[in-house]
């Protein structure tokens, strides 16, 4: 995307100029098209420099609310979960961190409930986190680990079971390194499939792009035998 835009950009800022002198001396009406480009050259003369102040001021008050306000870490958190294809990302990573962390953390002989707050820390995501340090109350409070996570039904069977099996058989850290390593192949197999499904689009967006502005230009030159 960022190669597509720079490639619009240097055509409309070297390229097009030259053919819009060249229509000038035309004495034909251009079309509508033609005349869009030339409209979207004009504007991105006058106001380039306004265009990146807004989207770097956006991003940057973003990242600032997401960090001064609670309701807005949240929401955006949220959201996050929630996205088509994004979101499955973003749950699986979750929870690949979470079993990997405790594993480590557990099997290096941290006791169960400062692994669970260092786990809480970080896990990326406001909501998980909270849940989280759910689970780590009811632990302390003499409340199995599997069982904690099953009551916030916020984390996968797969993990639950595998909870289970490790504090049934005194292999916690190896069970919960086994789902992390599940998980973090989920994550991967994702973004690979992700990745497939982008390169289509991205492919057809430049060629969009690129492919307009160059028909928009060479239209005219096309016609000028009518003129003549």
């Amino acid at each position: 995307m960022v190669v597509a835009l720079v490639v619009t950009a240097i055509l409309l800022i070297k390229v097009v100029p030259i053919f819009a002198e060249t229509f000038s001396g035309f004495g034909a009406d251009l079309l509508g098209f033609t005349l869009f480009v030339l409209g979207l050259l004009d504007t991105m003369r006058g106001s380039w420099v306004f265009l990146i102040f807004c989207v770097s001021a956006g991003l940057i008050a973003f990242r600032k609310a997401r960090f001064r306000s609670e309701k807005f870490a949240y929401a955006v958190d949220g959201v996050m979960l929630k996205a088509p294809i994004v979101g499955l990302i973003t749950y699986n990573s979750i929870i690949a961190r979470f079993a990997r962390t405790l594993s480590t953390t557990f099997s290096a002989g941290v006791p169960i409930g400062d692994a669970l707050k260092s786990v809480a820390g970080a896990a990326g995501n406001r909501l998980y986190a909270d849940a989280i340090m759910k689970v780590c109350e009811e632990v302390m409070a003499g409340i199995q680990l599997q069982q904690a996570i099953k009551n916030l039904n916020m984390f996968p069977t797969l993990l639950q079971q595998m909870a289970a099996i490790g504090e049934d058989f005194v292999a916690l850290d190896k069970m919960l390194e086994k789902a992390a390593t599940h998980y973090e192949n989920a994550v991967d197999d994702s973004v690979n499939h992700l990745t497939s499904l982008l390169e289509p689009i991205i492919m057809s967006v430049l060629g969009v792009l690129v492919g307009g502005l160059l028909i928009a230009m060479y239209l005219p030159i096309f016609q000028l035998g009518n003129v003549v």
